[in-house]
């Protein structure tokens, strides 16, 4: 998959999970620029994208991600 199709992929899911309809997401996006992502939503966040994926995160490689582009690296690493 390639990074453009990993983030369309990640903005329906947030657009979902986080209920906003006109969010603009970029690999520069982060909890910081979106107000409806809090610790809860994170979660369901992050266990949708293992779900849509279908692998599994480790706690300490989530820590790791500070914004969209962190998470794309991490879903191309994941899938290769």
């Amino acid at each position: 998959m390639t990074r453009a199709e990993i983030i369309h992929k990640i903005t329906t899911i947030m657009t979902d999970v986080f209920d906003v309809d006109d969010l603009v997401v970029n690999e520069a996006t982060s909890a910081e620029d979106i107000e409806e992502w809090d610790s809860l939503s994170h979660i369901r966040f992050m266990i949708t994208i293992e779900r849509s994926f279908n692998f599994k995160f480790r706690n300490e490689e989530i820590a790791e991600l500070k914004n969209v582009g962190d998470l794309v690296s991490a879903i191309q690493q994941k899938l290769a």
